[in-house]
């Protein structure tokens, strides 16, 4: 099986925003979920709407507006169905 790939912009936008305590907190997020054999967590440039905070993308869904305070929140209402949904 393929991972899927969870791309964390590291963009100097995202960077000013907390982009390296994201970063781990995602990492945490996915060992807890037991979902590090399933996705794999990876840093791109810029992925585009830098106004809105922290961009994620998951397949072709970007995911907007997040932060270290509430990437726990994220996690949950948006990048686990999208995560689910690429997996098939």
């Amino acid at each position: 099986m393929q991972k899927i790939n969870l791309l964390v912009c590291m963009g100097s936008a995202c960077h000013q925003k907390g982009v390296y305590h994201l970063r781990t907190a995602l990492q945490k997020l996915l060992t807890d979920h037991r979902l590090e054999a399933q996705v794999e967590l990876k840093g791109a440039f810029c992925l585009g709407p830098c106004m809105n905070a922290i961009v994620l993308k998951v397949g072709d869904q970007l995911i907007l507006n997040v932060t270290p305070e509430n990437v726990e929140q994220k996690f949950a209402d948006d990048i686990l169905p999208l995560l689910a949904e690429v997996n098939g």
